[in-house]
């Protein structure tokens, strides 16, 4: 017993009737033919398509029920409607074939049928694998092969965000080939399955069970279904049953626009997306064609007669169906009224506002005619066939007939129809949005399309604003991992597929400026990420500048410095001729004053935006003026030893070391200095650098001492000299101390050797603005050292103490 009857399989049927009918009224396509037909039921069922198809192709009779036909004027028969399959002996060979729908049973076909080069062509196969024209070379159709459909599909998806789907289907070579091209193409959008799952056609409880607890433990709530609408009907039952919700259903073409399953389903199907066919918007007197049926015409056609009583639920006088699908007595029913009107009732039969398959059987009905039309028009000793022959329209083989449909190119209802190498028309698509009406009703809505003859980037076009979703406004979210944000890079995740991952922020001097970046970008040398990581700005250029607070503070005080060395030095000119002055070497102490005011203005060299020629002028100005103060000061010791030793008897050594001597010292101290400064310029000078290795986020502007060891031999050199110096003036520590300046002059070289040692870790250890400022604080440290510990006590006494600035004070022990 057969247990469902499609009532839109039956409109596709009266549509290739309907198109023959049409075709045999023109006269400007062939005039001179007519075209009769064969109908066999498949019953979806690949031996029942063998069987039918060996007795369309042998012309053997076939007693049937389920068997009508028609013969065109050019045969022995002329008929308008049908005829009853029951005692009709049918012997005409079928030179062509119009289906199946299905292409498991399609492919079955072919493969019986090749030896007889019997041409196919199908309406509503989409299976890919039927491309393949080497395996079958008679095979063309009217449906777009499902490669177009899965890319469209995979780019919806991506569309959408989707990357974390289910993809199931029946068992069949349709949904296999589906979703195993649907798994390939995927990739290269990030789309992932969260399952793939194949049912059986015939559901029984285990396996909806399997299906369902798959679909309940997946955390994906997008579902891409390969599949016809009966298959459907049994999940959509258990999906109702365990009262599953929130699912987002992507049909493919063979259901999206399945309007039966609205009225038991519409509350779990609204928001449905799936890409259909295309649809023609009218078929000039369809309409009329499909509902101008009466019982008293119908009733010997057993296809006809089946839906009339299961539509209208009564029984047909002398009908020849005799199957129920309702569970009731098919002999209990009443008999029908005979006013019965299809106008009256819905029936997916007479609905024509999606003509989409019944426009496929259309075209295919008109693609055999327009090769009969071409192969009719050939000219003798210009054919496509051996010697330049042509075939006989009235008696030609079915290989003939297959190569002029290959060429056909022609057009319906206002559409350029041809095809490519395969046999597969150009796809298009229309995306449909299932809707609810506010009646409750299903509205199918056109709410983008997918072109594949259009280039890539605008194949596919979605009108997101009227689309209608399963729960609330938005699209639902489906991904295995969330994406990661700019800033972040994708880390895969071992073992599971690419949609799932984990996001792992960028690494320092590294940014991705996208959402899922696979890789992190670094910034160059003069840039660096912001706190985001998801771009890359200009370093920051860091300097000791006089625009800031330290800057500043250090420029005020070497300029104080100066000034109170200056201010001293203005003091001791004052009170030159008075015994304090006098006694401490007058011209050495202003030479000190004048080194010392030099040695604080050195600092501000220190200060600024470095560049070459300020480099290499601050350190060879800073070794030499110290070298000149400590000369001073050793110039100044020498002098209070070589005096106190000139006072022994018959010591006239202070005659070696006279004023100049002592001039003559200083420059020789200085002198080297300047050698060893020379020496650095000329091989290896100091020069301004962009240091980036000590903070990555900062560009340091610095001067880069170019050769250490002449950096290290200035440094070196007062070093010497200022030991130099606390040697001597350690062994003038005990000589009178009024005339004795070497207490001093230890004390402030104790200080001296304090600073800078401390100097040298911390020089080290530190960079930039901080190691300038350290150089600017040990100069002025020990420029302080010197300043106050010899010349401090002198002007206390100078201005508060007048009266030991005296002679007799001078000489006293």
């Amino acid at each position: 017993m057969y247990k469902y009857f499609s009532s839109r399989a039956l409109r596709w049927m009266q549509t290739m009737t309907f198109a023959i009918q049409e075709i045999n009224k023109r006269s400007d396509l062939l005039p001179q033919l007519k075209l009769g037909f064969h109908i066999r039921d498949s019953c979806d069922d690949i031996p029942v398509s063998l069987r039918a198809s060996l007795l369309l192709v042998n012309g053997q009779p076939e007693r049937s029920s389920r068997a009508e036909s028609v013969k065109g004027d050019n045969e022995t028969e002329k008929k308008d409607g049908f005829n009853s399959g029951c005692s009709a002996v049918q012997t005409t060979v079928s030179s062509v074939i119009i289906g199946d729908a299905a292409s498991g049973v399609s492919m079955a076909l072919l493969r019986t049928l090749g030896s007889f080069h019997i041409p196919l062509v199908s309406y509503f196969a989409s299976c890919s694998c039927l491309s393949n024209q080497k395996e079958f070379p008679t095979f063309m159709r009217t449906m777009p092969s499902d490669a177009f459909q899965i890319r469209a599909l995979a780019r919806l998806v991506s569309y959408f965000g989707w990357t974390w789907v289910g993809v199931i289907g029946v068992e069949s070579d349709y949904a296999r080939f589906a979703i195993e091209l649907f798994l390939q193409e995927s990739v290269q959008y990030g789309v992932c399955a969260a399952y793939t799952h194949f049912y059986p056609v015939t559901l029984n409880q285990q396996a909806l069970d399997e299906l369902l607890d798959i679909i309940q433990m997946a955390s994906s709530k997008v579902i891409i279904n390969f599949s016809g609408e009966s298959e459907l009907q049994g999940i959509l039952a258990e999906i109702r049953r365990r009262n599953v919700t929130g699912l987002q259903w992507i049909a493919s073409e063979a259901w999206a626009t399945a309007k039966s399953l609205w009225a038991k389903f519409g509350d779990l199907l609204t928001g449905t997306l799936g890409f259909a066919i295309r649809r023609a918007d009218v078929i000039p007197e369809l309409k009329e064609h499909l509902t101008n049926l009466k019982p008293s015409s119908i009733h010997k056609s057993a296809f006809l007669a089946e839906f009339w009583e299961e539509l209208f639920h009564c029984r047909l006088n002398e009908s020849v169906n005799s199957h129920s699908h309702k569970g009731d007595n098919y002999f209990d029913r009443l008999p029908c009224k005979g006013t019965e009107d299809l106008n009256d009732v819905y029936s997916p039969y007479s609905d024509v506002t999606q003509l989409r398959v019944s426009y496929n059987v259309y075209k295919a009905v008109y693609l055999v005619a327009h090769a009969l039309h071409d192969m009719s028009n050939c000219k003798a000793g210009l054919g496509p066939f051996l010697n330049d022959t042509c075939a006989d329209p009235k008696n030609f083989k079915p290989w003939q007939l297959i190569y002029y449909m290959k060429r056909a190119k022609f057009s319906a209802l206002g559409e350029k129809i041809n095809f490519d190498q395969n046999g597969d028309p150009i796809a298009s698509y229309d995306l449909i949005n299932w809707q609810k009406n506010p009646d409750g009703s299903l509205y199918l809505v056109k709410v983008g399309f997918y072109d594949a003859s259009s280039p890539a980037g605008r194949s596919l076009v979605i009108k997101d604003s009227v689309i209608q979703w399963p729960v609330g406004k938005q699209a639902s979210r489906s991904v295995c991992s969330d994406s990661c944000p700019p800033g972040f890079r994708i880390a895969r995740r071992k073992g599971e597929p690419i949609c799932c991952f984990d996001c792992v922020p960028c690494t320092e001097g590294e940014i991705s400026n996208k959402t899922d970046s696979l890789e992190c970008l670094r910034c160059s040398e003069e840039s660096w990420p912001n706190n985001l990581r998801d771009h890359c700005i200009p370093k920051a250029i860091e300097f000791l500048s006089y625009h800031e607070v330290m800057g500043i503070v250090l420029c005020v005080i070497s300029v104080l410095g100066a000034c109170t060395s200056l201010s001293i030095l203005a003091i001791f000119l004052t009170y030159k001729d008075t015994p304090l002055v006098r006694a401490n070497n007058m011209e050495l102490s202003f030479l000190l004053l004048v080194f010392l005011a030099v040695c604080f203005l050195v600092g501000l060299l220190f200060i600024g935006e470095p560049s070459d020629w300020l480099c290499r002028i601050r350190y060879p100005a800073f070794g030499i003026s110290f070298a000149l103060c400590i000369s001073c000061l050793l110039a100044k010791t020498l002098v209070v030893l070589m005096a106190f030793r000139s006072t022994l008897p018959g010591n006239n050594v202070m005659k070696w070391f006279g004023p100049d001597q002592q001039r003559a010292s200083v420059l020789l101290g200085t002198c080297i200095q300047v050698l060893i400064c020379l020496i650095w310029m000329l091989t290896y000078p100091p020069y301004a650098n962009n240091n980036t290795n000590y903070h990555s986020a900062i560009i340091i502007m610095e001067c880069a001492a170019g050769s250490e060891v002449g950096f290290w031999c200035v440094l070196g050199y007062i070093g010497f000299l200022a030991c130099m110096c606390f040697l001597m003036a350690f062994l003038a520590r005990k000589l009178p101390d009024n005339f004795n300046e070497a207490k001093f002059i230890t004390f402030s070289m104790l200080i001296f050797f304090a600073v800078w040692i401390t100097f040298i870790p911390v020089y080290v250890s530190t960079a930039g603005k901080y190691t300038e400022a350290i150089h600017i604080f040990a100069i002025l440290a020990s420029a302080f050292a010197l300043l106050f510990c010899i010349f401090a006590p002198k002007c206390y006494i100078i201005i508060l103490k007048p009266e030991k600035n005296s002679k007799k004070n001078m000489m006293q022990r």
